[in-house]
């Protein structure tokens, strides 16, 4: 048996490289990308991909280079995912809802070498750039210097922007279709760094190796069942974890990529009626505007529309509107560091029974783990103990797998502190059912502790979202004198004209939820301030949760705000609406 050898017949390194050759081979002249009037053949987006790759090898670009992109789901940024690592190199997809200043950092930090910028971004490419430069002078980075710019023009009517001296489409003109990228020698090369939204903490770069990237995306497309010749509608950012790696999980299946610019409700149900969409993925947040679209942006949907959805639990009564819609709504959980989904409420068929309600119960949870994931579990960290499977216990969700990060960039520190033990730590609290799946309760910080109860603010955002006048709610932690902490309720509602006052979302409160659970406080707003990828931005609303007290000098508790309140809230108030626009 130790004889048996390992040779080039019997051991290939695992990339989703692979996937696009198979794609060109098998699904030839099958529809591989929809993008307004453009549309083009498994063929030619691979023959482009490899013109592509030609063109940055020509650039000097060579093994390990980072290459970013500010750009939405376009071809441009699909062609991408598997031109940049043929060439050798590792992406770099930016989140275009940053500001000019944290596309600076990533590109400082990244190193890039070149920088893709589609023509609606230049202008906050130009003063990232700026930034850049300024940067650079000031902490001397000599072993670093600008990215080469390229600008990516609308692919079916050039608008003749120019930032550099190139662009996207004159590289895929002179590059050499014959050209079939560099050998992938070791599958624990880099192919992918994205990173963190940082809800918590500050940004951190994210690696993802070959290996990590083909074994997640087997995972996820066999996990959601997704046959073959899928339609798919890009309404998940690609930029957000290589698009839950269905970047390259759609050529694995030879499926139909359909590139929308924005995820507003005409835009994706245009899509869905045209192009007979079958699979999409989005966080909760797309349900709203799905939800509440106006008459003239909806169109009939003839057929189930399979929905992948994550980045926030959501609520059941949320899950079960959208699928009266004609939505099948699957569950999952995942961070960037894991490579986008680990965990999948896996359906199963004895639940087929039950009544529409219970179903949306059991979808809203997060599951268990993908195939590739080794394990999963619940501890408390401070002596591994897993907590018991009595859907009570909580403790902090721990991952181990082939498909989580090699680690982050640049930061060993960090890194070693999240891998403890032999386990990924997620910084996510959760419990585990007795039938073994698991469901999150919150974010380690978002755990409000009140008079030593622990409050899971999901679940009482869920009961919020019960109220029928309620279209987004999120609940922190705000100062209490006796308790510690109390929760404090941030809502959005439907409509402007609703006639919701906060005693009548504390009347729902006490009629569904544990006394010691009921918010001391509720605040309507406009919007919620909101990451690029669509997570509520809590540590924000703490900044303001914080600025209420109560008062306990009455039988009665009052809620007053503290000191120059007007003044300071408002202004507040205007700093969270302007970050929710990013």
């Amino acid at each position: 048996m130790d004889r048996l050898t390992k040779c080039p017949a019997n051991y290939v390194p695992l990339t989703p490289l692979t996937f696009i050759k198979r794609a060109a081979i098998v699904y030839t002249n099958r529809t591989s990308v929809i993008y307004a009037g453009v549309r083009f053949t498994w063929r030619q987006t691979y023959q482009r991909c490899c013109r592509l790759a030609s063109s940055l090898r020509s650039l000097n670009i060579v093994k390990n280079d980072v290459i970013s992109v500010l750009a939405p789901n376009v071809p441009a940024l699909y062609e991408m995912h598997f031109a940049v690592p043929m060439a050798g190199a590792v992406l770099n997809a930016i989140n275009t809802r940053l500001d000019a200043k944290n596309i600076a950092t990533i590109l400082h930090h990244s190193e890039a070498k070149v920088f893709f910028v589609d023509y609606q971004y230049v202008p906050l490419a130009s003063e990232a750039l700026r930034l850049l430069v300024a940067d650079l002078e000031h902490t001397s980075a000599a072993n670093y210097g600008m990215p080469l710019v390229i600008v990516i023009d609308d692919i079916h009517k050039p608008m003749g922007v120019r930032l550099g001296k190139l662009e996207y489409e004159q590289l895929i003109h002179h590059g050499d279709p014959r050209y079939f990228g560099e050998e992938v020698e070791n599958e624990w090369d880099s192919i992918a760094l994205n990173y963190t939204s940082g809800t918590t903490s500050a940004p951190k770069g994210v690696v993802y190796s070959h290996r990590g990237a083909f074994l997640s995306t087997m995972s996820l497309i066999q996990g959601w069942e997704m046959s073959t010749e899928p339609v798919y509608m890009w309404s998940l950012p690609m930029f957000h974890c290589n698009g839950w790696t269905f970047t390259w999980g759609v050529a694995a299946r030879g499926g139909t990529n359909v590139c929308i610019r924005n995820t507003s409700a005409g835009e994706m149900y245009q899509a869905i009626s045209q192009h007979k969409v079958t699979h999409m993925c989005c966080a909760p947040i797309v349900f709203n505007i799905l939800l509440e679209a106006k008459p003239n942006e909806r169109r009939e949907i003839t057929s189930k529309v399979n929905i992948l959805t994550g980045g926030a639990p959501p609520p059941p009564s949320l899950l079960e509107k959208m699928e009266n819609l004609g939505f099948n709504v699957m569950h999952a959980y995942g961070l960037t560091e894991a490579t986008g989904p680990a965990l999948v409420c896996e359906w199963q068929t004895k639940w087929n029974h039950l009544s529409q309600d219970h179903q949306a119960k059991l979808k809203s949870r997060q599951g268990v783990g993908i195939l590739t994931l080794s394990d999963f579990d619940v501890k408390i960290k401070e002596t591994m103990e897993s907590v018991p499977s009595d859907g009570k216990t909580m403790g902090e969700i721990v991952l181990r797998g082939s498909s989580i990060m090699k680690g982050y960039l640049k930061d060993e520190k960090e890194t070693e502190k999240a891998f403890h033990k032999g386990w990924f730590f997620t910084g996510d609290v959760g419990v585990i059912h007795p039938d073994g799946y698991l469901e999150i309760k919150d974010r380690s910080k978002d755990v409000i502790i009140s008079g030593g109860e622990n409050i899971s603010s999901v679940e009482l955002e869920s009961v919020l979202f019960k109220h029928p006048s309620i279209l987004e709610a999120a609940v922190v932690a705000m100062p209490h004198p006796r308790w510690g902490e109390s929760p404090c309720a941030f809502l959005v509602l439907k409509t402007t004209t609703e006639n919701v006052t906060e005693d009548d979302i504390l009347k729902h409160c006490r009629k569904n939820m544990p006394k010691f659970m009921v918010p001391k406080k509720v605040e309507f707003l406009k919007e919620l301030p909101k990451t690029g990828t669509g997570k509520i931005q809590k540590v924000e609303l703490r900044k303001i949760a914080a600025s209420f007290v109560i008062s306990t000098k009455t039988n009665k508790s009052s809620i007053n705000k503290v000191h120059r309140d007007q003044t300071w809230y408002h202004q507040d108030e205007e700093k969270v609406l302007a970050m929710s626009r990013l």
